[in-house]
């Protein structure tokens, strides 16, 4: 699968964080910021369905962006030069293949990104990591939703969670999270499930984790709602500040009360449960 980035010149980190919450509503997979520019990677055949909606949106932020085609093997090679481990205050650590392991007692997540979004490095995904580390998943069922890698899924299970179906619309997702979750030796806890919230139809879960985007969120929500058991948790993220009132307010209306708000870089997570 090629891919292309669009590089996009920025002001400053906010200016660059804001840019990336709007471009998080079409198929871009990742995104890199460093030295005032934004890097934002997209399936070549995903680009021509959206270009001309992107294009409009950069020109509404006063920018410009400029196409560059990345081969696969480019691809998987920036990958690698450009993936330091990740360390979870010292309770998690989420490194490559190629990386050394963890201290002796440290768990450990083994995730090659290949070109699925999760590699821990984002806020998001860090915020949501730690977040399983605090709460009690052990013995309990789970949903990770737009699982990407699996990182999230991976992460579940070794805090104790007895089973996790890692969701994703993405065919290249859905096969980086079965080599992942096969690396790390939990195939037989997570089950891939490839497709959109429709596959969570009739299921019910403990807790379900959803790192995706506020429009995605706000849609779903009904859906991840009927799908939680009572006493349920849900870890929602891949938003900004400004969108957590709106977030709030649309989990309450499901009958998912606020239990607390955590951010990162400007990046939120919130935890609701079910009453």
């Amino acid at each position: 699968m090629d891919y292309i980035v669009l590089n996009v010149a920025v002001a400053d980190a906010a200016y660059s964080e804001i840019l990336m919450a709007e471009l998080a509503d079409y198929p871009f997979e990742s995104f890199e910021s460093e030295s005032g520019q934004l890097k934002a990677y997209i399936p070549h055949d995903r680009l021509a369905d959206c270009k001309a909606e992107v294009d409009a949106l950069l020109a509404r932020y006063g920018v410009e962006g400029r196409y560059v085609a990345i081969e696969t093997q480019n691809w998987n090679a920036l990958w690698e030069s450009n993936f330091p481990e990740v360390d979870v205050e010292g309770r998690l650590r989420i490194r490559a293949p190629f990386h050394a392991p963890a201290p002796e007692g440290e768990p450990e997540v083994v995730i090659m990104p290949r070109m699925a979004f999760g590699t821990g490095h984002h806020a998001t995904t860090w915020l949501v990591s730690r977040a399983l580390l605090d709460l009690d998943v052990a013995g309990r069922s789970g949903l990770d939703m737009g699982s990407g890698t699996g990182i999230l899924s991976i992460v579940a299970v070794l805090c104790g969670a007895t089973h996790v179906d890692a969701v994703d619309i993405d065919d290249w997702a859905d096969v980086n999270c079965r080599e992942n979750i096969a690396a790390n030796g939990v195939a037989d806890r997570i089950t891939p499930l490839l497709g959109d919230v429709r596959r969570i139809a009739g299921r019910r879960y403990d807790f379900i984790v959803a790192n995706i985007n506020r429009n995605i969120l706000l849609s779903d929500l009904p859906a991840y709602a009927a799908a939680l058991s009572a006493g349920g948790d849900l870890l929602m993220s891949g938003f900004l500040e400004a969108d957590v009132p709106v977030l709030v307010a649309a989990a309450a209306a499901q009958g998912l009360g606020h239990v607390a708000t955590a951010s990162r870089e400007g990046w939120c997570m919130i935890h609701v449960r079910k009453s």
